[in-house]
């Protein structure tokens, strides 16, 4: 899913610049009331999720509809460039409060139209109750631009490309009250069905995506549904509630659905912030690979696999593992590959309770740059009901730089999607810095997965020896006796293991271990490996997944 082809090119730049975009002006309820009178509407409408679902239901019934395409000539010649310079004018912000000079709950403004966002976007604010929309008419008025801007062209009435939530000041942790709200956004909706929060460490990185259909499948293109239509439920205002709501109306060749967003930005000392999302979605087509829940990131390489001088820094990704918690009640870790050839895993399981993607590396040193990749959020999906049977999927697709997100991970049901079959589908997104309920203390947790060259120093290196390293820290490894070692207990897909021991890391941290081993194997075809660390019969560790690819 190169960012050349994919319709969030440059989402991660445009992301990080979007907090110098911010801009907002006062909105109270009731929501008419107070509304800016520069701000243009259309009629009020009903509106109700139940209603939205329907509608939705009735979209898929019929041959699919492309929106109204507004002037390539145009929208081309907003670039990279000239999109960073249509700066939303902060007096026709969303949702803040005169009565605190413009600071006030989750102001909310909207990016503009270009290149790299071509599909238009309705936006709709709701009344306090909800049950009256009236949609938000786009003038090129709202958006501070250069005289010579090829967004002066559009015409009034064009549409959006997408939506920021900014952080309150009317309460929150500590360093959220130190940020200027007009550069600092929590939450993003750009491109196709992308959105992405920071987590407690300040940081955008990955991105959740509102359905995935077809990635990486044989013969088949990935398509990209949109959400075409939002609309906001005005917050209330009162002290102490984080909660902002965001409806969507989802569309595509192959899919149409509805949704529900509660989007959460914790206030307390950590800041994380939560999303509920409720979801009904109909298929009008059949689809190979239907991705729910799926989650977008990057991995170049690490500490575990990275070719010679490819770049000067030590580790490039923001995200460095799969998280899976089964219904069985196994934790597992599985590390991510950038492997030659576009790779795809299926762990099933059935009523999973929770899995995600990962940054676990910390450490700026392992980094160096000034990007911030050792503060990427990690993203947990927390289901909430019963899934049934299915598989986490793991797409891995080869990259060759940083501005490609080439990882996906989802939740494929283990039934045929087929033209004219539905989904209802609760879960929970936790943007933080590690996986809510992480077993560090039932359970050590992998740290690092190294790779070299097997056999014995001192001695001729054997051809398809590969040597592992890899380490575990906490859990019951820090209460092990003196003396007690614990027992790596591994099996492969193929191949032999051979010098195989647990040591304890000679860093002088307790409960820091490693298992090595070396792995023979003939052939180039992946092999997948999978350990874990017990003692006297106990479990000590969660599973250690890899794949490995032969060289």
């Amino acid at each position: 899913m190169s960012k050349d082809t994919d319709p969030t090119l440059n989402r991660r730049q445009l992301l990080v610049g979007a907090g110098a975009l911010g801009a907002w002006s006062a909105l109270s309820h009731p929501a008419w009331a107070t509304t800016p009178p520069q701000l243009q509407y259309g009629p009020a409408q009903d509106f109700s999720f139940e209603g939205l679902v329907k509608r939705a239901r009735a979209l898929a019934d019929k041959a699919y509809t492309p929106p109204p395409a507004l002037s390539r000539h145009v929208l081309e010649r907003i670039d990279y460039d000239a999109h960073g310079k249509l700066r939303y004018k902060p007096e026709f912000a969303l949702f803040t409060s005169p009565s605190s000079g413009g600071e006030g709950s989750f102001p909310l403004t909207f990016f503009h139209l270009g290149r790299y966002f071509q599909t238009p976007v309705h936006m709709h604010l709701l009344d306090s109750t909800g049950g009256q929309a009236r949609e938000l008419l786009y003038n090129p008025a709202y958006f501070n631009m250069p005289a010579d801007s090829p967004a002066r062209e559009l015409p009034a009435g064009a549409g959006f490309a997408g939506f920021r939530f900014q952080e309150s000041r009317l309460g929150g942790a500590e360093a959220q009250k130190q940020l200027p709200w007009q550069n600092n956004d929590w939450v993003a909706f750009l491109g196709a069905s992308y959105f992405r929060a920071i987590g407690d460490l300040y940081q955008y990185g990955l991105s959740a995506r509102g359905v995935a259909l077809d990635v990486a499948q044989a013969g088949k293109p990935e398509e990209f549904p949109a959400f075409t239509h939002f609309w906001f439920l005005p917050p209330s205002g009162k002290p102490g509630d984080n909660t902002v709501t965001v409806f969507a109306l989802l569309d595509g060749p192959s899919i149409s659905g509805a949704y529900r967003f509660d989007l959460r930005r914790d206030t307390g000392k950590n800041g994380a912030v939560l999303m509920e999302i409720d979801c009904a979605l109909f298929l009008r087509r059949d689809v190979a690979r239907l991705g729910l829940a799926p989650l977008t990131s990057m991995y170049w390489f690490s500490e575990t696999d990275k070719a010679s001088a490819v770049d000067w820094r030590p580790e490039v990704h923001d995200s460095d593992g799969l998280a899976l918690w089964t219904g069985s009640g196994e934790r597992i870790w599985r590390p991510l590959n950038n492997p030659k050839r576009t790779m795809a895993s299926a762990f099933a399981d059935r009523t999973p309770r929770g899995f995600g993607l990962l940054q676990r590396d910390r450490n700026f040193d392992h980094y160096l740059d000034g990007v911030a990749y050792d503060r990427r959020p990690s993203l947990w999906v927390e289901p909430l009901g019963d899934w049934g049977a299915g598989s986490v999927q793991l797409i891995e697709i080869p990259t060759d730089d940083e501005i490609h997100d080439n990882i996906v991970a989802m939740w494929v049901p283990h039934a045929t999607a087929k033209a004219g079959s539905s989904h209802r589908l609760k879960y929970r997104l936790h943007w933080r810095a590690d996986e809510p309920a992480a077993p560090r203390k039932e359970l050590a947790h992998c740290v690092a997965t190294r790779l070299g060259h097997g056999g014995e120093p001192g001695k001729p290196r054997p051809r398809g020896v590969r040597k592992f390293v890899v380490e575990f820290l906490g859990g019951p490894l820090g209460q092990l006796p003196f003396g007690v070692k614990p027992e790596a207990v591994l099996s492969a897909s193929r191949g032999t293991f051979s010098n195989v021991f647990c040591e304890a890391v000679p860093n002088g941290v307790s409960g820091h271990w490693r298992a090595v081993f070396d792995l023979t194997v003939n052939g180039q075809e992946p092999v997948d490996m999978r350990l874990y660390l017990r003692q006297a019969g106990q479990t000590l560790s969660e599973t250690w997944l890899y794949q490995y690819h032969p060289v």
